[in-house]
Parts: C-alpha cells; sequence; structure tokens
C-alpha cells in the first residue's frame, strides 16, 4: 500500500461569516504549494462553532457545500471538515468527505457538547465514517468525540484479520482552557488503536470570547508526536508512512488482545 500525504489547515475564524470563510480557505488552499492528496480543516469551518443553526445552517446544495465540492474539483484533492447542515427538519454537524469526482462521505457528531448546549440545537449521529483512500482507512470524528474512546476503538475484523482503520481524524474547535485535555487525548487515542491520529483545531477567539490556542497535531501509532503548533495559523503537509504503521503492528500486534464489544444505539 501506497504513502499518503496529508494537510492540515489551523486558522482563525470569521465568526458567523460563511463567505468571508469560504473566501479565506479558498486562498489558504491556494497558497499550498506542493502537492497533497488529503486536506483537513477544522470544525464548523464555515462558520465558527456557532449554536445558531437556525440562521446559519444551509443544505446539502449550500454554498459551503458547493464551495467544498469545486475547490476539491480543482485541486484534485480529496477535502474534509464539518459544516452546520439542515436536513429534514434536523441541524447537523456534519462532517463531509469531498472527493474531487463529486462523489462524497458525511459523518454526523455523535457526541454534542452539552456544556455549551449542542445538544439542544443539534441532532447527534449514529454510523461511523471509515473512508478510504489508496489504501489507507481514516475514522473521521469530531471534536467532542475524541473524549469518548470507545467511539474510537480500533477492532481486527474478522473477514480480513486486519484493523479497522489506520488514522484517526479529530476536526475541532476545543478551547485553550482544555487544551491539556485536547493534547493528551489525541495521542492516546494513537497509542490506544495502534494508528496515526490528526487533530485539526482553530485558533484565535470566537464570537463568544472564547479563545482556541489550536495545538493542531500529528501523532504516531508509538504516540510520539511528529507536529503540534500553539497559537499560530499554520499549514502542514506530511507524508504518512504506510511502511511504518505496517512494522509496528506487526512487532507489537497488541490490537488482537483487546476486548470484544458492541457500541449500542443512545438511549
Amino acid at each position: 500500500m501506497s504513502d499518503l500525504k496529508v494537510t492540515l489547515i489551523q486558522t482563525q475564524l470569521h465568526w458567523e461569516d460563511i463567505a468571508a470563510n469560504l473566501r479565506m480557505f479558498d486562498e489558504k488552499i491556494n497558497s499550498i504549494g506542493e502537492r497533497t492528496e488529503v486536506i483537513f480543516l477544522p470544525e464548523m469551518f464555515s462558520t465558527g462553532f456557532s449554536m445558531q443553526p437556525e440562521r446559519l445552517a444551509e443544505k446539502m446544495d449550500g454554498s459551503a457545500f458547493q464551495w467544498m465540492k469545486q475547490k476539491s474539483a480543482e485541486k484534485n484533492v480529496i477535502i474534509a471538515g464539518s459544516l452546520i447542515i439542515e436536513e429534514e427538519g434536523q441541524y447537523l454537524n456534519r462532517l463531509i468527505w469531498m472527493l474531487p469526482n463529486g462523489t462524497y462521505g458525511t459523518y454526523d457528531k455523535r457526541h454534542l457538547f452539552g456544556y455549551a448546549g449542542e445538544d439542544e440545537h443539534y441532532h447527534p449521529g449514529d454510523k461511523r465514517l471509515i473512508a478510504q483512500v489508496k489504501g489507507w482507512k481514516i475514522n473521521l470524528t469530531v471534536c467532542y468525540d475524541l473524549r469518548f474512546p470507545v467511539w474510537s476503538r480500533n477492532t481486527i475484523q474478522p473477514d480480513t484479520q486486519a484493523p479497522a482503520y489506520d488514522l484517526l481524524v479529530n476536526v475541532a474547535n476545543w478551547p485553550e482552557r482544555r487544551s491539556t485535555a485536547w493534547k493528551t487525548l489525541i495521542q492516546a487515542r494513537a497509542i490506544e488503536n495502534q494508528c496515526f491520529a490528526i487533530g485539526v483545531n482553530r485558533v484565535g477567539n470566537d464570537g463568544n470570547n472564547i479563545y482556541h490556542s489550536g495545538d493542531s497535531s500529528l501523532i504516531d501509532p508509538m504516540g510520539e508526536i511528529i507536529y503540534r503548533k500553539s497559537h499560530d495559523e499554520d499549514i502542514f503537509t506530511y507524508t504518512l508512512q504506510r511502511e511504518k504503521l505496517d512494522e509496528i503492528r506487526k512487532n507489537i500486534p497488541f490490537l488482537k488482545d483487546a476486548d470484544a464489544f458492541t457500541i449500542l444505539p443512545k438511549a
């Protein structure tokens, strides 16, 4: 299997201004000077982490979705990030995995952040999305999901005898006041699931004057920090090495010793 080149974009966001954020990300993606294969954007990248879905939600054919589709095709790159989406009368914090040919996958955030009232405005998802590209299986999660390890648990698949996924991605608007948890949990998820892990966070103050230090991270399957950026905007591109992942799993095959379990629907 091949290596995979990924790009993380850590940036400030224009509060509840879809058009301004799309222009900003357009410029940032245009500035990437090297070839990359997947670009990861923060949670609610077109608005910031807003509890105003009644004003800001778009349909799946809205401007942010169309921008993702057009930009992905223009740059021949996969783009992933979450948006505020309205569907069948429900508001969703929906991560979209957009391919250059216009096809896409979706993941609706399962764990809604009750401390900020997210559960009062948005509907939770109940299905994981494990996307695939170049033989890599990628488990896509959103912000608060990071605190719930069972939802991210990697397992050996009985049909293939291979792990369910190779890369865990979490896109977030995670405040600095809880940055210790953010940095610790993204490392823990990489170690316990024997995978690469990527956390893509925003920086700066949001519309509620809550500061975000970013701390976007790329962690290897042993928990070593390959990349971490705090406070400043940054665009980081890195090649994930398939041989390194396979060698670690071969030499330390502990996933086969994990407990069996079943994830049940929320009550």
